[in-house]
Parts: C-alpha cells; structure tokens; sequence
C-alpha cells in the first residue's frame, strides 16, 4: 500500500472514518522521499530499538520497520489506531501503544521494549509539544539519538549559535545535551493537509559526557541559563537579577566581571563556557 498516494490515503482513512484533528496537528507526508530520508539519516539498523511518537498512518513507520531491530509507535488519537492496524499488518518487529508520550515513563518503556538494542528516537512530533517532548526524551536519559521532524523554526533554534536572534535557553540545553544537526527542510506542499509553516528534520545525536562541568552542577548551570534570557532586551545583570536578586547587583555585576564579560552583555552573546564559568561565579558569590 502506498500511504504516500492521495487517493491511497483518502481511501484508507475513509475505510475507518477518519477526521483530521487540528488540535493535534494532524498533517500526513505525502512526499514518499521524505519517510524514507528520515530514516536513513536517522542511522536506525538492525541493532536499533526506535522509538517513534505520532507515527500517523504509518508512513514513516514503515521505512523504519524495514531498518531497525524494533520499532515502537505511540499514538494519542484512539481513531487512529485502526488504521495503523492495517498499514501495519505483517509487520514482525513492531509495537503499537495507545497513550500520550509526555504521561509514559520513557525510560521503562525504552528497557523493557530494547533489550539488547540501541535505543533511538525517530519521529514527526507534534510541532505544538515539540520542544516539551524533545526534553522529556532527554530527561528519559535512554536515547543515543533524536532524529524528529519539527517546525523549522525550533529546528533553528536547536542548532542556534550565540549571538543569533534563534539563540535561547533551549539552544543551550539542547546543545548542551546533545550534538544538533538540521539535515534538510520539508515544504508544506508534502503534507496533506498542507501547513502554514515550513518542517525540518534535525538530528540530535546525544553526548555521552557534557561538553562543560561546572562545579557548580547542571541543575544550577540551567538556572542561570534561563535567567539569562528571562529579558532578551537588557543586559545579562539585568536579566540575572530576576533569579538572583537577593544577591545584590553589585555581587551580580561582580560574577558577570569576573568572567571577563563587559558589563553591557547580553545572555544571547554567551556559549557553553561562558555559561559554565558564570554558575560557577555565581555560585560563589552565594557562598
């Protein structure tokens, strides 16, 4: 069955009632090179456990089927689940659950459905919980790489570098947590129905060791990281006194000067390094 087909597709979601739902930002690729490139980028062999959220009709699911070790789709919409009953009919190293991936305890589901295998992400998210889910995959702390199709204005942002309007704190976390690359751009005119924005694939392959270590930990190094964007328009001090007020400006204008930063600074001039040296000044400050 060809899912890519239009009338294929308006065939087989006749056959089950099917409706699309734009609280769920329901749009099918009908592009056949899109599915096909996205699981080949994603790197997904034999040894690969995918996970994939939102499979759809089960367009890219195939193309992964046809890779991986196993692959498991979790799919929201209950109308949704005949149909990939059919599609996915035959298919010998695939798992369909019903449920919302941000309530599912990712990293259970990942060692209980890949015993043996490298566990992976491959999906078109949902572009209006995109970055949520992208976060709580890594918090699951499980997967070796993230390969998702998104809008391309998140895509942008995950790969920012400082300095750039796209630059914020989920650039930094992301990069921090992973090695962001946008692999190419999908046009609206592969979806049906069409969407308003325009979708890039990015492949977040996930670091196995942090690229800074602040003394200070992670969890205070991401304080400081959304304090420092909390007021785009002013300076870094300006900004980090939203959370770090009870420090005085003057010991908050002193962390940012010890760090050999101009008082003037924005947070979006920062990278990694600059960051990391900033908690840790902070953090001493606090002492």
């Amino acid at each position: 069955m060809d899912l890519c087909n239009i009338e294929t597709l308006r065939q087989l979601l006749g056959r089950h009632g099917f409706r699309f739902s734009k609280s769920m930002g329901q749009n099918f690729l009908i592009a056949d090179w899109v599915p096909r490139r996205i699981a080949a980028e994603s790197g997904a062999d034999s040894n690969s456990g995918v996970l994939e959220i939102g499979p759809g009709v089960g367009v890219l699911t195939q193309e992964l089927c046809k890779l991986a070790g196993w692959v498991v789709s979790v799919e929201l919409d209950r109308a949704l689940l005949p149909v990939l009953e059919e599609t996915m009919a035959g298919a010998e190293n695939f798992t369909l659950i019903h449920g919302d991936a941000m309530k599912l305890d990712l990293a259970v589901l990942a060692d209980q459905s890949f015993p043996g295998l490298t566990p992976m992400v491959c999906a078109n998210l949902p572009y209006n919980i995109s970055t949520h889910l992208l976060t709580v995959l890594l918090e699951a702390r499980r997967f070796a790489c993230l390969t998702v199709m998104v809008q391309k204005e998140v895509a942008q942002r995950i790969s920012a570098r400082p300095g750039t309007a796209d630059y914020g704190a989920f650039s930094v976390y992301m990069q921090y947590h992973t090695e962001p690359a946008v692999l190419f751009d999908v046009s609206p005119s592969c979806f049906l129905p069409a969407p308003k924005v325009t979708s890039a694939v990015v492949r977040c392959r996930v670091r196995g060791t942090p690229p800074v270590t602040p003394a200070c930990g992670e969890e205070y190094l991401f304080r400081v990281v959304r304090a420092a964007f909390a007021l785009r328009r002013k300076t870094l001090v300006n900004s980090l006194m939203t959370a770090f007020g009870g420090l005085g400006k003057e010991a908050v204008a002193g962390a940012v000067a010890d760090c050999g930063l101009p008082p003037t600074v924005r947070g979006e001039a920062l990278g990694l390094e600059e960051f990391a040296r900033l908690a840790d000044a902070l953090k001493k400050a606090e002492a």
